[in-house]
């Protein structure tokens, strides 16, 4: 399958679902070592993502206008950490309201985990089955929270392996999501717009570049990390761009990994893009906003 299929809603769909549905991940391995680490001073924390599909664009009346799928993902307002970064919609877990949701998904009221996906999840252990479904509902709960996401227009497709931040002690969880139906975002404060990169940018290779990060002494000391990072320069119609880099572009990147056996091309030779990180990227600017 390459980037020509995209445009088969039905059977990328059917793709992705049993790609996912088989693919190795590691939630329980990770969720063990969060527990444990509660008891050290550097306790790690969960979070659970949500990487939003969407068909769009397709005339039922026309024979030659296809429809194509694009990821939906947010851009971090200034409020809060990591400002300006691009990322799927998610966040921490919650004690309280989670678990609640999650009890809501399994009776079917939100019919978000059901068919095939619920099929392959059920194959799994029982406790990484439970830990998906966690996850599901926070995740979940994070985007209607964020961009008026109404958990109705979600279909959950499968799971992600794990992705560990840098500059954070923090363990991300993500699901990959289908938009059923064309919605209207309503950010939230914490949000600055919604992005929607077409999938078929991820085979083009000229897309891709290094993002040389610069630390300053305050974000250095927190945690040193390597400078470059492989990215993907996203351009809109009136020409500005956008970096997709850090853990939304590995993330996504792993989902090409798993549905098409595509990785991150050789960027040596590609455009090179600096930026400095703040003291502020850890925590934002709240009080610009």
């Amino acid at each position: 399958m390459n980037a020509e299929s995209l445009s088969d809603k039905t059977r990328f769909l059917s793709l992705v679902i049993q790609r996912l549905g088989r693919c190795s991940i590691d939630f329980k391995e990770k969720m063990d070592f969060i527990k444990k680490s509660k008891s050290d001073r550097g306790a790690h924390s969960a979070a659970g993502v949500l990487l939003l599909l969407q068909y769009t664009g397709d005339d039922p009346s026309s024979s030659t206008n296809k429809g194509e799928f694009i990821f939906q993902l947010i851009k971090r307002s200034l409020s809060v950490a990591q400002p300006g970064d691009l990322s799927c919609p998610g966040g921490l877990l919650h004690g309280i309201l989670d678990p609640i949701l999650t009890h809501l998904i399994a009776t079917g009221i939100f019919p978000i985990f059901r068919g095939d996906p619920l099929k392959y999840a059920k194959m799994r252990d029982r406790e990484t089955f439970m830990i998906m479904r966690l996850f599901l509902a926070n995740a979940v709960r994070e985007s209607w929270e964020e961009t008026g996401l109404c958990p109705w227009n979600i279909l959950f497709l499968g799971p992600l392996p794990s992705y560990s931040l840098f500059l954070f002690r923090r363990t991300i969880f993500p699901l990959v999501g289908f938009v059923k139906r064309k919605w209207d975002p309503c950010p939230s404060t914490e949000v600055e717009t919604t992005v929607e990169i077409p999938l078929v940018s991820f085979f083009d290779e000229n897309n891709y570049g290094l993002y040389n990060v610069e630390t300053s002494t305050e974000v250095r000391t927190a945690r040193e990390r390597p400078k470059g990072f492989p990215c993907l320069i996203i351009r809109d119609a009136a020409g500005r761009e956008e970096i997709l880099w850090g853990a939304t572009f590995y993330i996504i990147m792993n989902f090409f990994k798993i549905v098409f056996n595509l990785d991150i091309p050789d960027i040596n030779s590609k455009r090179v893009i600096h930026r400095t990180l703040g003291p502020d990227y850890l925590t934002g600017y709240p009080d610009r906003y």
